[in-house]
């Protein structure tokens, strides 16, 4: 079952106060960015979180986005400053942004 536009609505105004949160979808989920690092998704009208353990301390319920993922965890608060502090928290010890490597494709000619 895909995440639907209103969950992301929703979602997007808990996130209200998390800085430069931005999303992207991907087959029929959502992923998100803060900052441009993926600190979690929306996965079948659920928000949930990248395991770290700072997350953890606030949010320590797992919960599988899909069959054949790593448990990740359930958001479950509607208090928009708790998730802006644990999404903070958590950008130290998520991997930084891949920078986008231009394929060969891409070079000017010689």
């Amino acid at each position: 079952m895909a995440s639907t536009e209103e969950y992301l609505a929703y979602a997007l105004d808990l996130l209200r106060e998390t800085p430069a949160v931005t999303h992207r979808k991907m087959m029929g989920e959502y992923l998100l960015y803060s900052e441009g690092v993926l600190f979690g998704g929306i996965y079948d009208d659920r928000l949930l979180l990248k395991d770290v353990p700072v997350a953890r301390e606030s949010f320590p319920s797992e919960d599988i986005p899909y069959e054949g993922a790593k448990p990740m965890l359930l958001v479950d608060s509607d208090d928009p400053a708790l998730i802006a502090a644990t999404v903070a928290a958590m950008l130290p010890q998520l991997p930084p942004p891949k920078k986008n490597r231009k394929s060969p494709l891409d070079s000017p000619l010689r």
